[in-house]
């Protein structure tokens, strides 16, 4: 991939970052105030009033909520945004068939048949196996490089493509982490303005005004419930896809591995 591809791949994923935001929260807003502030929610129809369902509760959490809300719906986006592009980077066909598939090829020295296997699966490992393969046939036939330094070429031809499908694979990884730690910063913002409220209530002289009260406590509570919701759903996505790169970078580690060791063996029987 040339560098000019690569910017402008990382120019629309900037875009739709951005764009996921943007939608997040118009999407957000309105759910806030056309069905959560709906009238049907509160006593007597006044949204000042006393909730009648969770709805209505939600909407007394304040101005905070449509913030938290928008960190759960950029959450959702990114865990879809992650799924495709992880689905896509394994390929049409199982991986484990497929590593097992050009092993016995190579065993067998078909590399024509391994780089077709290659084109159907498709894929980030299908990539860098295709560039090795292609580093692997002109080898063969070079008379010109040691032994040694032949297979010095055909791990860097797996270095280099692998580090062009590394970035594919953890992009907007970022975003997990990102929102985890906000969303608890945020919920902690409208925490404190709630209990700020509450203890206003209860400073006024005479008696207490039991309803900004009750009001105050349940912004606060609210708003931590959103906090450490979207928060441990955010660690929750991380780690998840974490793993799962984790694992495919292993395969295409194993599989490049593979086909470095059949290279060398066959250095080997034509010794």
């Amino acid at each position: 991939m040339s560098k000019k591809g690569s910017s402008f791949k990382d120019a629309l994923q900037n875009v739709f970052a951005a764009s996921a935001i943007l939608i997040a929260f118009i999407v957000a807003y309105i759910l806030f105030t056309q069905v959560m502030g709906n009238p049907v929610n509160f006593e007597g129809r006044n949204p000042n009033g006393t909730a009648l369902n969770y709805l209505g509760m939600v909407y007394r959490g304040g101005t905070i909520v449509p913030i938290l809300m928008t960190c759960v719906l950029v959450l959702i986006i990114f865990v879809f945004e992650r799924a495709i592009t992880l689905t896509k980077a394994k390929g049409k066909g199982r991986i484990n068939d497929f590593v097992h598939q050009l092993q016995t090829l190579l065993a067998e020295d078909k590399i024509e048949e391994a780089m077709e296997a290659c084109d159907k699966q498709r894929g980030s490992l299908a990539n860098v196996m295709k560039a090795g393969l292609l580093r692997y046939r002109d080898l063969q036939n070079d008379k010109e490089l040691e032994k040694d330094q032949k297979i010095l070429s055909i791990q860097k031809a797996f270095e280099e493509a692998t580090a062009l499908e590394l970035p594919m694979l953890s992009k907007n990884m970022v975003m997990f982490s990102t929102l985890a730690s906000i969303s608890v910063l945020i919920g902690l913002i409208g925490t404190v303005l709630g209990m700020i409220k509450a203890f206003a209530a209860l400073a006024q002289s005479g008696a207490p005004d039991a309803l900004k009260l009750a009001s105050g406590i349940s912004e606060a509570l609210v708003n931590t419930a959103f906090g450490i919701t979207g928060s441990t759903l955010s660690i929750i996505a991380f780690n998840f896809f974490s793993t799962s790169i984790d694992s495919y970078t292993f395969k295409i580690d194993e599989a490049g591995f593979s086909l470095t060791q059949n290279f060398a063996a066959s250095l080997k029987s034509k010794v």
